[in-house]
């Protein structure tokens, strides 16, 4: 009988000298959480007044902000299914998943299958949804990278074993980027290539290399298109009245918002330049709205929490490297490039220091595919997380 009862005591009881260690990271939580519901609000607020418009007559005041919130509720579901699954078995899926993916972007070029908005070819119709290939196509090659690296770990000092084989399959998935076209996202997927394969130790002379042939291209990119050009001339001069009210027009709305919000904002839902001025007030140009309404203190806010956004998943990263668990660290620190660059482009476009690029703010603007890999792959950084907790526990990963 004492037997049974100490037994029993033993398994219900802590020891109090015992550390106990908390297995997510609060920070990143906290920071993410807080991204998420200042996208809900700034997506009501920024999407109310577009029912008024004609070409949203159809629409109720709330459909942007309900459908926002369901595509938040399923990023949140598929984020802890995919948390339940320990990266290892991602590592081994890298090349399928990779295979598919660029399989759905050769889809949206096909007529017929691919939809068409606005002379861009970037979406597949499922139903009362669309879906954005180039958006999985971010995650994926976070993953891709993050295995390459690994495998070729001990020749990313060699040009023609560790780097041309990396190059050959992201110069394919550019090409089919650029006839959506697609150049944003063809930016970030590159920076992610880029900042993995620099973090796995490439050669410094082949990365500077890299650098200057994607700068080249990208420049002969922009020259080439005339109104890629366009946009570059009137972001140098969006004041000019020519530019104004033609390729510089949301870049001067999206000054004008700012500048109105001044410190602390014209008060929650007081925008103005939301009522029809300012295009994708609800997507691309969001930051632009919360600056008009919440101010300096208000973009300040954002730039924090994406600040410990990136802290956290390079943290992250780091640890499971020191863990000898080489591919979640590179998977974390990838996502962190990932999160930076779009973030810092976002906000460089409607602060008016880069052109003008078709952009989302992760995990704040409006969006379906886009959010739910957001989702996906914050889920990621916190399994990595996790595995690197239970390791330190002295559990298995």
């Amino acid at each position: 009988m004492s037997f049974v009862a100490s037994l029993t005591q033993s398994s219900t009881t802590v020891n109090p000298n015992r550390t106990q260690i908390r297995l997510y990271d609060l920070a990143l939580v906290m920071a993410a959480s807080a991204l998420v519901a200042m996208g809900l609000l700034m997506v009501y607020s920024a999407s109310i007044a577009l029912a008024d418009g004609p070409k949203y007559a159809n629409y109720g005041r709330y459909f942007f902000v309900m459908r926002h919130s369901i595509f938040v509720s399923v990023g949140i579901v598929v984020a802890l299914l995919v948390w339940t699954v320990p990266l290892s078995w991602w590592q081994k899926m890298t090349w399928p998943l990779f295979g598919i993916t660029a399989v759905l972007l050769i889809l949206v070029l096909v007529p017929g299958i691919g939809r068409e908005v606005n002379g861009a070819r970037r979406w597949l119709s499922l139903g009362p949804v669309n879906f954005q290939p180039s958006e999985l196509m971010k995650l994926v090659s976070v993953l891709f990278a993050a295995a390459y690296v690994l495998r070729k770990q001990h020749q990313m000092h060699s040009f023609v074993h560790g780097f041309l084989p990396m190059a050959f399959a992201m110069g394919f998935v550019g090409i089919l980027l650029l006839l959506e076209p697609d150049l944003g996202a063809l930016i970030v997927i590159m920076s992610i290539a880029m900042g993995v394969l620099f973090l796995g130790g490439i050669n410094a002379k082949v990365f500077s290399f890299l650098v200057v042939v994607l700068m080249s291209m990208f420049l002969l990119l922009i020259w080439a298109s005339p109104w890629r050009r366009a946009r570059l001339f009137a972001y140098l001069d969006p004041w000019d009245d020519a530019n104004m009210y033609g390729s510089a027009y949301q870049l001067s709305h999206s000054l004008i918002a700012i500048g109105r919000g001044e410190w602390f904002g014209v008060g929650l839902g007081s925008s103005v330049e939301k009522l029809h001025y300012l295009p994708e007030a609800h997507t691309d140009f969001i930051l632009s709205v919360i600056g008009e309404e919440l101010g300096f203190i208000g973009i300040s806010l954002v730039v924090v929490l994406f600040a410990i956004l990136v802290w956290r998943a390079f943290e992250i990263g780091r640890q499971s490297i020191a863990l000898d668990r080489v591919f979640n660290g590179l998977v974390a620190q990838g996502v962190g490039v990932w999160f930076a660059v779009q973030a810092f482009i976002n906000m460089g476009v409607c602060l008016g220091l880069l052109p003008t690029k078709g952009l989302t703010l992760p995990l704040v603007s409006y969006g379906g595919s886009g959010i739910v890999m957001n989702f996906v792959a914050l889920a990621l950084v916190a399994r990595a997380d996790y595995e690197n907790r239970s390791m330190m526990c002295g559990g298995r990963a």
